[in-house]
């Protein structure tokens, strides 16, 4: 592998737990293409990989597939069983023989994507029942939701037997941040040890942006990292969909760098965490 380009050397083993892979082959056809990413592909994101130095990946179906997985069940076996898995939508419709043939094919997680509901291919009554059935092959529901719907459905999270990931920092909001009750709620619910947050998307809620390296995000950054030791992990958030101006991967792994103080730390978030949330091997 090629020297990366990032001033943070990342680890043997290290993970990128959210990006994801768009790839025409699985658009149906005469299939709207709006949102559809060119340059996404997996060789795309090898090159990635080769850029920041990671070696273990996460993919998540992007939205523009609806519940059809295929694109991601491609891409894991693509970049490869072992240091490869994925992240799926679904709808109560999955069968059981379904779910089984996901989780072969390296499935370990589903998503409700609803911070803008109104183009969401999921709904939040569907979250509680799928994470019943889900939660019986040990896989987690992640959630991309605004700070304010995870004050909006504490109640229902709270009765969730699966683990639970949060997407992009919780969308914790400026200037609040840690202030706003959503951190509160995501603090508690951390107290069964089965909830996780994803230190990913800080242009999502920057409000200094891309120039000044989404240096607004740090103390949140920060405030889950210390209350969360053992249950953050890094994501790219490749190939960025909601950016016009897309950041540099090197550059947004170097954040976490800024984030933490010291090695152990960044092993912990980039290796021993996403080893613990995915299954994959320890690495030496």
């Amino acid at each position: 592998m090629a020297t990366p380009q990032t001033r943070l050397t990342a680890p043997a083993g290290a993970c990128d737990a959210h990006m994801h892979i768009y790839d025409r082959r699985f658009i149906a056809d005469g299939a709207s293409l709006a949102g559809f990413q060119e340059g996404a592909s997996v060789d795309d994101y090898r090159r990635v990989q080769t850029r920041i130095g990671t070696q273990r990946t996460v993919v998540v179906t992007p939205r523009i597939y609806g519940t059809d997985n295929a694109v991601t069940l491609d891409a894991i076996r693509q970049l490869g069983h072992d240091r490869t898995r994925g992240v799926a939508v679904l709808s109560p419709a999955v069968t059981d023989t379904q779910l089984a043939a996901l989780h072969d094919g390296g499935i370990r997680g589903i998503r409700f994507t609803l911070y803008t509901p109104a183009h969401a291919v999921v709904t939040f009554e569907m979250v509680e029942p799928l994470a019943r059935r889900v939660a019986e092959l040990g896989w987690h529901v992640q959630l991309h939701w605004t700070a304010a719907q995870i004050v909006e459905h504490q109640a229902m999270l709270a009765r969730l037997p699966s683990s639970i990931v949060f997407d992009h920092l919780a969308r914790l909001p400026l200037p609040e941040r840690t202030s706003h009750p959503a951190y509160d709620v995501v603090r508690r619910l951390a107290d069964n040890g089965r909830v996780w947050v994803k230190l990913s998307g800080p242009y999502l809620d920057s409000a200094l942006g891309l120039t000044h390296g989404y240096a607004d995000t740090t103390p949140t950054a920060r405030a889950w990292i210390d209350a969360l030791p053992t249950r953050v992990v890094w994501g790219s958030d490749w190939p960025h969909v909601t950016e016009t101006h897309k950041p540099d991967d090197a550059d947004l792994l170097d954040l976490l760098g800024t984030w933490t103080g010291d090695d152990a730390t960044r092993r912990r978030i980039l290796v021993d965490n996403p080893a613990a949330l995915y299954g994959f091997a320890t690495a030496q």
